[in-house]
């Protein structure tokens, strides 16, 4: 039964000594750059790293971001149910299914007025 195992585990000897390998020419062979302040200093991005490390952002952003998440990932979930609703339908279940998407659809009509109620999509605020 072992030796169903060699071709694994001579493939695995052949990538880890191809690795190590590279790595010491790389080592023996390669050429040691001066270290310098500026070459020492991080990059970002071709700006020059003075200053505030980030500037501020509102946090309206975010708000706004997250509450596309959620909207979003919730009409993912209606997908699905569009996709099997006819089936259902045949099946005698139809209103059942139906009046459940309806609620699900309720909750989140409720949730999105409560959003806009408490401000959270206006940008004068």
């Amino acid at each position: 039964m072992l030796e169903q195992y060699f071709p694994v585990l001579l493939q695995f000897m052949i990538a880890t000594g191809f690795a190590v390998t590279t790595l010491l020419l790389s080592v023996m062979l390669g050429k040691s750059a001066r270290r310098n302040s500026v070459k020492d200093s991080p990059y970002e991005c071709g700006m020059i790293p003075v200053g505030q490390q980030q500037p501020r952002f509102s946090v309206k952003f975010y708000l706004v971001a997250m509450l596309f998440v959620i909207f979003d990932i919730e009409v993912v979930f209606m997908y699905p149910w569009a996709l099997t609703f006819r089936d259902f339908v045949s099946n005698g279940q139809g209103a059942m299914v139906f009046w459940s998407m309806s609620g699900f659809v309720g909750i989140l009509l409720v949730a999105y007025l409560y959003a806009l109620k408490k401000g959270a999509l206006s940008w004068k605020s």
